[in-house]
């Protein structure tokens, strides 16, 4: 089952009390603890999809993808334009985390620089949600 994740800046020295105007909101299917699942995600991932909002920063579409390599054996990340390297976003451990509200999770920018956000919702996803966000 697909699930719309909403993600919020969690709080930094630049942003003592977090940011709702950044963030992420992510289509992605999760298993009964909330990880990410990659089996689901197979069968699944024309209907992975990733917003960016970024304050006053036009909005970024993208993929949620799942590549060989890195920590676990595999790394999730978030692809903009799937015929170009190198504006891919990388989660940090994502395998691990549990994307339930209140958990955290860090995603490095195009430019290598890690964020951490807060979980704020997670919802099932709406039929005809998948292929996009608000």
């Amino acid at each position: 089952m697909l699930h719309h994740i909403t993600l919020h800046l969690a709080r930094s020295k630049q942003f003592p009390e977090g940011s709702s105007r950044h963030g992420y909101e992510i289509t992605a299917p999760l298993d009964a603890e909330g990880r990410l699942d990659q089996k689901e995600w197979g069968a699944r991932r024309n209907h992975c999809r990733v917003r960016r909002f970024w304050a006053d920063e036009g909005d970024r579409q993208g993929v949620l993808v799942h590549r060989p390599g890195g920590a676990g054996g595999a790394t999730w990340m978030i692809d903009y334009n799937q015929g170009q390297l190198g504006d891919e976003e990388a989660g940090y451990h994502l395998h691990q985390h549990r994307f339930i509200e209140g958990e955290y999770v860090t995603i490095e920018d195009d430019d290598d620089k890690p964020y951490t956000f807060q979980v704020v919702s997670v919802t099932p996803a709406q039929p005809g949600m998948a292929g996009g966000h608000r």
